[in-house]
Parts: structure tokens; C-alpha cells; sequence
């Protein structure tokens, strides 16, 4: 027991026998047994010294708290006495030497920065900002959003540009990116580079080639900012994507990349008016042809005809020809003479044609007077 509790008891001795009131020979034996039972034995001298150390140990432990929890998405970096270990500590419980050792928990997930003048919220992960390196923003492995780009075109007009881009920080690596670009490493490396290659390319660009050429705009400087982050000593940063979202133009421009899209769109549109007609002009002359051709095969149609009615009456000219012999002809004329005959009896100055030769049937002709026509007809 200490000093300072022995002295306690021996002052508190007097006081104990004067409140008993017994004689001077039986204090000292009623004191002394009670004084040999509280005091006496080693372990109980030392119980109050463990406990004292239990408790300092306790306290400093909590005081100093010498451990670390590391999350998946994240590796430990152990700094100690101002040295950084080069080997990174996984996800789970780490112990380090207070004062001498520290460990700072760096994130490795992936990230997302955008360039834009539109508003949002910022998303972050909520750990200590100070401990993962993270900026003051509340940034770390989720949304930051930085203002548009400002670039110059070709010929000097001011454009802003709206990009996004996503990284993460190489976890073996990690040790030796935070020692050599400490804590503010998206600024130096990220932000640098992607600005840079930005101006670069659209620089190459007049105001009004930019919506027109956004796809190998976009292509470039995807290319070139992974090349320039790529080329750092161990390579640092995980580049997963770059994309341009938007590219947005002075007024003045914008107007006139409008007038000129109406121009085309008229032009554009007469031609497709133009090529309506020539497909209606080609329509109509098939029509035209489909026409003709039809009117010719008519046509061929009726020549066949006639030529085949011709073929056919030749045919039967000739069978009748040839079947006319001189007592064929003459039966005819007697039949002629026979009907000349019934003729004459009604009229007398019917005349009758005959053919020298008797070739051909002789031809008979009623000539009647006008007054024998009357009283015919009456």
C-alpha cells in the first residue's frame, strides 16, 4: 500500500480508542488485531496498484486509440516517424505505435469528376476527410463537380465544355502516389491533365466545326488524356472513361450554326421536292411507255388480223378460182338470162350487160321510167 494510506491509518489510531472509550491496556490489544487484519498481507498492498495500472492502460489505449479499421474500397498507408511504408494495407484491423506510427486510410473506388455549370449535389462517401487524403469538399470516391472548361476556339471565341470523367486510385501503388503528390493528387493529375488536353483539341477547332466534329473530338481526347496519365512512373490512376457530354457555344454562334442548319434544311428539302418530281417524271414516262407498248401490241393485233383475214380471203379467192370452169359460168349466165326474163315482164326497159367472152356473168340493170317507178311503187 502506499506511503501517504499508511500514515492515513496510523493518524486515524487515536481517534478509533477515544470513540470506544476503553482503558489504555485494552485499546492497544482491540487495535492491534484489527490493524494486522486491514493491513497486514502483500497481496493486498498490491491490488490497488494493478487496478491503477488496468485503468491507465485502458485509458491510454482509449486517449491514444493505436488501431485502424480498414474498409473494402480503401487501403491503409502506414506513416511512420514521417516515412511512408511502401506496402499497403488491405481491408480489416490494423494496430500501429501512437506518436511514432499513424495509418491513413487512402480511397480506391472508383470516382467521378465532372466539368459543368449545371447544378448538383455532391455525393461523397462521409470519411474523414483528413485521413483519406480526400479535399474539404466532401469529396471522396463518389461526385465532385468542378465548373465548365473554357477553352479558345481556333479564332479566339470562348467555349465551354461539359465533360465527365471517371478514375480510381491504383491501390499498390498507392503509398508512393500519396508521398510523392500528397493529398491534393486529383488536382495535380486528374484536373491538370484532362483541362490541358481539353484546350488542346478543341483549340484546333473553329466554334462552329465543334457540334459537326464531337465524335472525334470525343475520341481525341479520350486518347490523349489516357496517354498522358498512363505515361506517369507507376502509373498512379486507373482511367475508366472520358466522355464529352456537351459542348456549348456563344450565343452569336448558336444563331448562326441555327441560320445555316434552316439553309440546309431548305436546301435539303427542295432537293427532296426535286427528287419527288424526277420520280414522278420516271413514273410517267413508264406509264407513257406501258402506253405505247400497249397501243403497238393493239395495233400488232389488228394488222395480224387483217393480215390473217387476207391470208384466209386469198385462200378462198383462190379456191373459188379454181373451182370456176366454163359451164360453171355459163350455168350463171343462164340463170342471169333467166332472171333478165322475169325482169322484162315487169319492165320493159330493164337492160342487161354482156360480157364478150362470157368470162365474167353478165350484169343486170332495173332501169325503169319514172312513171313505171310510181306505179311501182303505188
Amino acid at each position: 500500500m502506499p506511503a501517504d494510506m499508511n500514515d492515513y491509518f496510523k493518524k486515524k489510531r487515536p481517534n478509533n480508542t477515544n470513540n470506544n472509550g476503553g482503558g489504555d491496556n485494552q485499546t492497544p490489544n482491540d487495535q492491534t488485531p484489527r490493524n494486522t487484519q486491514g493491513m497486514g498481507g502483500g497481496g493486498n498492498k498490491t491490488a490497488p496498484t494493478s487496478i491503477f495500472i488496468i485503468l491507465a492502460l485502458v485509458a491510454s489505449f482509449i486517449f491514444f486509440k493505436p488501431f485502424t479499421i480498414i474498409n473494402s474500397g480503401e487501403v491503409g498507408i502506414k506513416v511512420r516517424t514521417g516515412k511512408f511504408d511502401e506496402t499497403p494495407l488491405n481491408a480489416g484491423l490494423h494496430f500501429f505505435i501512437p506518436i511514432f506510427e499513424r495509418i491513413i486510410p487512402v480511397n480506391t473506388r472508383i470516382r467521378l469528376i465532372t466539368y459543368s455549370n449545371t447544378e448538383t449535389n455532391s455525393i461523397g462517401d462521409d470519411y474523414d476527410s483528413k485521413l483519406s487524403g480526400a479535399s474539404s469538399d466532401g469529396f471522396e470516391g463518389g461526385l465532385k463537380r468542378n465548373p465548365a472548361i473554357q477553352v479558345l476556339d481556333k479564332r479566339g471565341l470562348t467555349v465551354n465544355i461539359d465533360i465527365a470523367v471517371q478514375y480510381s486510385l491504383k491501390a499498390e501503388s498507392a503509398p508512393r502516389t500519396i508521398e510523392k503528390w500528397g493529398a491534393s493528387w486529383e488536382e495535380k493529375i486528374i484536373n491538370s491533365k484532362v483541362r490541358e488536353v481539353v484546350r488542346d483539341v478543341v483549340g484546333q477547332y473553329t466554334a462552329e466545326k465543334l457540334p459537326e466534329m464531337r465524335n472525334e473530338i470525343t475520341a481525341a481526347i479520350q486518347t490523349k488524356v489516357k496517354e498522358r496519365i498512363d505515361s506517369l512512373e507507376n502509373q498512379p490512376v486507373l482511367l475508366s472513361s472520358v466522355e464529352l457530354r456537351s459542348i456549348i457555344l456563344p450565343e452569336k454562334i448558336k444563331e448562326k450554326i441555327e441560320e445555316v442548319q434552316a439553309a440546309k434544311q431548305d436546301v435539303t428539302i427542295a432537293e427532296q421536292q426535286k427528287e419527288k418530281a424526277k420520280q414522278q417524271a420516271q413514273k410517267n414516262a413508264e406509264i407513257a411507255r406501258g402506253e405505247a407498248e400497249r397501243n403497238r401490241i393493239v395495233a400488232q393485233g389488228e394488222a395480224d388480223k387483217i393480215r390473217i383475214e387476207a391470208e384466209e380471203q386469198a385462200k378462198a379467192n383462190n379456191l373459188i378460182s379454181s373451182s370456176l370452169t366454163p359451164q360453171l359460168l355459163q350455168l350463171e349466165q343462164i340463170k342471169t338470162q333467166g332472171l333478165f326474163n322475169e325482169a322484162l315482164k315487169v319492165n320493159k326497159d330493164a337492160q342487161i350487160f354482156l360480157t364478150p367472152g362470157g368470162a365474167v356473168p353478165n350484169i343486170w340493170v332495173d332501169a325503169k321510167g319514172k312513171e313505171q317507178k310510181a306505179i311501182s311503187a303505188q
